[in-house]
């Protein structure tokens, strides 16, 4: 956190524990989505219905890089399955484009 702050990020949104947005000067968001882990390698989040958490399976974390550096995500196909379920933001359609020209992986729109 203190290294994003560094960079000019600063709390924008405090949904804690199921979320919460960091943004710069230049309106660049990090969304940041706390998980519990199991010994099995997946993980729990919490949601805004405290009976229904979100479920990981250990199947979704991957490796991706940026630049050069390899770094730890979601798969795409769980990008995709999360941005499932409501009205997509413009931005939201960006990303399932995005996903679909880097990995020709279907998405629902």
């Amino acid at each position: 956190m203190a290294a994003l702050a560094d960079a000019g990020f600063t709390e924008t949104l405090d949904w804690r524990p199921v979320r919460f947005v960091l943004t710069d000067p230049h309106r660049r968001e990090i969304d940041l989505h706390p998980l519990i882990f199991a010994k099995d390698g997946s993980a729990l989040q919490a949601s805004t219905e405290p009976e229904h958490p979100f479920f990981y399976p250990a199947s979704c974390f991957v490796t991706g890089t940026i630049l050069t550096t390899a770094v730890p995500c979601l798969s795409p196909e769980q990008q995709v399955y999360f941005h499932q379920g409501y009205e997509p933001a413009d931005r939201d359609r960006h990303d399932m484009a995005q996903l679909r020209q880097a990995f020709g992986i279907a998405t629902h729109f």
